[in-house]
């Protein structure tokens, strides 16, 4: 079965990213699965939640925001603020990626701080909760190694990289990394949230008014894990390449991804 934009069932979307577009962020990075594009940034303030200091917990805190603007979709969605509160589902991603990045951060090791993670979705188009998470990671990893830069902290939090990924089931083939049309019609819908060492975080699925056998599932994992290893890879690349600051040649860049079609 031919995809919309003719990638083969176990390719990705073209991964893109730019380093510090928010520069009073400690580390931030716009990513982009395909047309789907998340900032993410990480930014570390030096105090913990209230709860830690009365209950005399040591370490930090790492927490998560999510939150899809108005724009990003093709009809104009209400902001959180206009209602009062955030909805359901962004409260759900926010609390993945929370998770997600616990997962692979000692928080003793970042001492009395709180690691604040902001993921806004510029543009959806299937899989910004995947794409918020291998950002964050990517965020993260950068602040962390900021902070040792500076001497602020003496040993490297992040222990692991994380990444997500989706994968599904439309009409009987598998597919990874679903773009929103193929997220909109699959029988089975799944996320994955593995680390670089191939140890699970997190597995999301449901069948959409459908059950999906073993090897269903079996088959998702496959290619999830294929899509996760050339994520982290990217990841690690983007961590890298993170040693100075955005340039002036950098804002030439980021009109040139946004003309993009």
């Amino acid at each position: 079965m031919p995809r919309p934009d003719g990638r083969s069932h176990d390719q990705l979307r073209p991964i893109d990213y730019i380093l510090d577009v928010a520069p009073h962020a400690t580390a931030s990075v716009l990513i982009a699965f395909g047309d789907t594009r998340v900032i993410c940034a990480a930014t570390i303030q030096d105090e913990v939640p209230r709860w830690m200091k009365m209950q005399n917990v040591q370490g930090g805190w790492l927490t998560a925001e999510y939150s899809m603007l108005p724009y990003s979709t093709l009809d104009r969605k209400d902001r959180d603020s206009s209602k009062g509160r955030p909805d359901g589902r962004s409260i759900e991603i926010q609390r993945l990626i929370g998770r997600s990045l616990r997962a692979v951060v000692d928080l003793k090791k970042l001492g009395q701080r709180t690691l604040c993670i902001d993921c806004d979705v510029l543009q959806a188009d299937g899989g910004t909760r995947t794409a918020s998470i291998t950002g964050a990671c990517i965020a993260a990893s950068i602040a962390f190694n900021r902070l040792l830069e500076k001497g602020k902290i003496t040993q490297q939090p992040m222990t692991k990289k994380v990444a997500a990924i989706s994968a599904g089931v439309l009409k009987g083939e598998t597919l990874l990394d679903l773009c929103y049309v193929e997220d909109r019609d699959a029988d089975v819908d799944c996320n994955l949230v593995l680390t670089d060492k191939g140890d699970f975080v997190e597995i999301q699925g449901s069948g959409e008014e459908a059950t999906f056998s073993q090897a269903e599932l079996d088959a998702m994992l496959v290619v999830g894990r294929k899509g996760i290893a050339e994520l982290c890879a990217i990841q690690q690349e983007a961590i890298e390449s993170a040693m100075k600051p955005a340039q002036a040649q950098d804002l030439a860049k980021l009109a040139a991804f946004f003309g993009k079609k």
